[in-house]
C-alpha cells in the first residue's frame, strides 16, 4: 500500500507505530496518541512538555516555520514554550550561506517567541533536493496547568481563532505567485503571502486558557480545520455539529483555492486555533480574543456520539463532515 503524502493515515499510527513505543515509564504522563500534538513528561516536579515536527521546502522561511510550527504544539497544552532545537538536513549543494540563513530564522523565530535555542545537529545529506529542518520544542508547567485534545466534553462548544487554510493559502501564493498574479492580481497575491505573519498560535492559546474555561485546544495542520476537527474528536472521544455559515474563509483563500480547484477546509490550517470551551462560557472565551485583536467564532458544539460528526450547510440541509485523506496543498502544488 503506498501512503498518500502529508502524515501517515490514523490507521496505520493505530495498528503500525502505537505498537511499537519502547519500553514504559511511569514519567510519562501523556504518551503518543492520536490528535494529540505532543507528550507530557513528569520531570522531579514539574512536568515537560514536548512536541516534534518537521518542515520542508525553500529557504525562504524554513527555520522561522521550524520554530514557530513546533512551538505551536506546545502552545496547545496551555504551556509557554520555552526551548527549541533543531536537526538541519541539508541537500548536496548546500553552502555556508544556506546554514546561516536557517540559522538565522531560528534565531529570530525563537527570541520572539522568548524560546532559548538549546542544540540540535546538522548535515549535507545525499539525494535531498531542498532542506529539512526537524524541529523539537519543548515548555515547563506543572501538575493540574494544562490541557491535552483527550479532554473535551459533549456539550463543549468549538471556537476557531482567525480563518481555514492559513498556511496552504501563504504557500500556494508564494509559490504559484506567477500563476496566480495573473488571475486573482498582485495586490490579493500579496496579502495572501503575508499570511504566513499569521502562522502562531503562542499568544492565543495563553489568552484561551488562561481564562479557566478551556478544556481542549489543538492547531489544525495537515488536513486543514477539517482534518483538525476529526483528530480532536477523535483523541476526545466525542461527535461533533458543525455549522457550515459560521466558518470563517479568507477572501484571499476563497480566490486561491477556487483557481485550484480545492477544498478551503482541507488546506494545511497552520495558524488557525480549534479551542473546545464549556458551554456557559464561549461567548466570554471569544470576548477575551477579540479584545486582544484575534479574530475568534464559535464554529459548532460537541456531541456524545463519537459516530455523529455533521455539517449544517447554509441552505439548513444536514450532511457528512468530510475527513480528508490527504491535505489539498498537494493537489494545488501539483497543478
Amino acid at each position: 500500500m503506498k501512503l498518500p503524502h502529508g502524515k501517515v493515515p490514523p490507521e496505520i499510527l493505530k495498528e503500525v507505530v502505537f505498537k511499537h513505543l519502547g519500553s514504559k515509564r511511569r514519567e510519562v504522563v501523556v504518551g503518543p496518541s492520536y490528535g494529540l500534538d505532543g507528550a507530557i513528561i513528569k520531570v522531579g516536579n514539574k512536568l515537560l512538555v514536548t512536541s516534534m515536527d518537521p518542515i520542508t521546502g525553500a529557504l525562504e522561511r524554513i527555520g522561522w516555520l521550524a520554530v514557530n510550527i513546533n512551538a505551536n504544539d506546545v502552545a496547545t497544552f496551555g504551556v509557554q514554550p520555552t526551548f527549541f532545537s533543531s536537526c538541519l538536513l541539508l541537500p548536496e549543494n548546500a553552502t555556508r550561506k544556506t546554514v546561516r540563513t536557517i540559522c538565522k530564522q531560528i534565531d529570530l523565530g525563537a527570541k520572539k517567541l522568548g524560546l532559548a535555542v538549546t542544540g540540535g545537529h546538522s548535515e549535507t545529506t545525499p539525494n535531498l533536493t531542498f532542506p529539512i529542518v526537524i524541529g523539537c520544542c519543548m515548555g515547563i508547567t506543572e501538575k493540574g496547568c494544562y490541557v491535552t485534545a483527550q479532554d473535551a466534553k459533549a456539550g463543549n462548544m468549538l471556537i476557531l481563532t482567525k480563518s481555514v487554510g492559513i498556511e496552504g493559502t501563504a504557500i500556494l501564493a508564494a509559490d504559484k505567485n506567477t500563476q496566480l498574479e495573473r488571475k486573482i492580481g498582485k495586490p490579493t497575491l500579496k496579502k495572501a503571502e503575508n499570511f504566513f505573519s499569521h502562522i502562531s498560535i503562542v499568544k492565543e492559546a495563553a489568552l484561551a486558557f488562561q481564562t479557566g474555561y478551556v478544556t481542549a485546544m489543538h492547531d489544525p495542520t495537515e488536513g486543514g480545520v477539517a482534518g483538525g476537527i476529526h483528530e480532536l474528536a477523535d483523541a476526545s472521544k466525542v461527535g461533533f455539529k458543525i455549522y457550515e455559515e459560521k466558518m470563517p474563509i479568507a477572501k484571499e483563500t476563497l480566490k486561491i483555492c477556487k483557481f485550484f480547484g480545492i477544498d478551503p477546509l482541507q488546506l494545511i490550517a497552520s495558524g488557525s486555533l480549534l479551542i473546545s470551551v464549556k458551554r456557559s462560557a464561549a461567548n466570554k472565551v471569544v470576548r477575551v480574543l477579540e479584545k486582544n485583536r484575534i479574530a475568534a467564532v464559535i464554529i459548532g458544539e460537541l456531541l456524545f456520539s463519537l459516530e455523529e460528526r455533521f455539517v449544517v450547510h447554509k441552505d439548513g440541509s444536514i450532511g457528512e463532515f468530510i475527513r480528508p485523506v490527504s491535505d489539498h496543498l498537494w493537489l494545488g502544488l501539483e497543478k
